[in-house]
């Protein structure tokens, strides 16, 4: 499992009696944690079954003297687990500030002029400067642990911004001293879902994690993934999203920011989702949409919400956010 909610799973036969399942995982508490949450679900589900986690650093976890932004990869904690990701319930997708500890009781708008936010992301950066213009933005790089003592025993950060899912599933949920909302930071897509990623070709596997699924998660996900593959994004450029389901819609907000955030685009489209149906793959069907396989949700329901992401995306590219994209990539790399 990934700080990014991702883990690896592989089967092996040990003996006739008892099978072995393989669970990859990054080392970091936050990832262990999440990790060991979803084997404690699937072993009260297969009681039969026995887990092995084995924990592995990834390319991020190497590499800790640079900005993600700056590194290039576009699966930096992921690259070394990845082959099929599967969508489980999501936690707060929204970001949370965590402020020094003089600076508790404050915001982001009441802090002091010219005062120090740290955050990894370029998306929260681009997005933060342009709602709070008073503030300036420096990369901080760690897990959970490391840049929480980065803020409270240095006087470099007033603040810092992390993931609202992370810090709940760390049980640091008292450090949030505000809550980022879509109309002040959308968040990065995926965020807040925990995925199990499996071998393609490890059907059985597919099928034992398959009942881990929520479906609108799934969906939700599905949209945001075909949104930033279709813009071509990824860590060296800032892009967000926004996503909600209600009465049978599925909203789409997504939008991407110049690296300041002086220069924005962003647009919001809906469409008609229904996973009321159980479905089975058929003989033509590709049973994987974005990395993402579920045979135990519509078909067309899936193809609905990638259709979605597919079309917000090539409305803002039609309105020119390949310019803004492509300028990012440019001012970033140069960098």
């Amino acid at each position: 499992m990934s700080d990014n909610g991702n883990a690896a799973a592989t089967a092996e036969e040990n003996s006739p009696k008892m099978r072995v399942i393989r669970v990859g995982t990054r080392k970091s508490q936050l990832a262990r944690i999440q990790t060991d949450s979803v084997v404690a679900v699937l072993k009260a589900l297969y009681p039969g079954l026995q887990f092995e986690i084995v924990a592995m650093s990834t390319t991020g976890d190497k590499i800790l003297d640079t900005a993600l932004s700056k590194i290039g990869e576009k699966s930096l904690f992921t690259k070394e687990l990845e082959h099929a990701l599967e969508k489980n319930e999501r936690e707060n997708p929204y970001d949370a500030v965590v402020f020094h500890p003089k600076f508790v009781g404050k915001t982001l708008e009441t802090l002091p002029e010219k005062s120090v936010v740290g955050t990894s992301s370029l998306r929260r950066a681009a997005q933060l400067q342009r709602k709070f213009p008073h503030l300036e933005f420096k990369s901080i790089r760690g897990n959970l642990n490391t840049r929480l003592r980065k803020l409270d025993e240095f006087q470099e950060f007033s603040a810092i911004i992390l993931a609202a899912a992370g810090l709940q599933r760390m049980g640091w949920q008292h450090r949030v001293g505000q809550i980022l909302h879509p109309e002040e930071c959308m968040y990065a897509v995926g965020q807040g879902a925990l995925g199990v990623e499996v071998r393609a070709k490890d059907q059985d596997i597919l099928d034992l994690v398959g009942v881990l699924h929520d479906p609108e998660t799934l969906l939700r996900c599905i949209a945001e993934r075909a949104f930033l593959r279709h813009l071509e994004g990824g860590c060296s450029v800032p892009v967000a999203v926004h996503t909600a389901m209600k009465d049978g819609q599925l909203y789409l907000t997504g939008g991407v920011w110049s690296l300041d955030g002086s220069d924005s685009m962003q647009e919001t489209m809906q469409a008609t989702i229904c996973v009321t149906a159980q479905h089975e793959d058929g003989p033509e069907d590709d049973p994987q949409l974005v990395g993402i396989t579920a045979r135990n949700i519509p078909r067309q329901a899936q193809l609905a919400a990638e259709n979605l992401g597919i079309s917000l995306a090539s409305l803002l590219l039609n309105k020119g956010a390949k310019n803004i994209l492509d300028v990012a990539r440019q001012l970033n790399d140069a960098h």
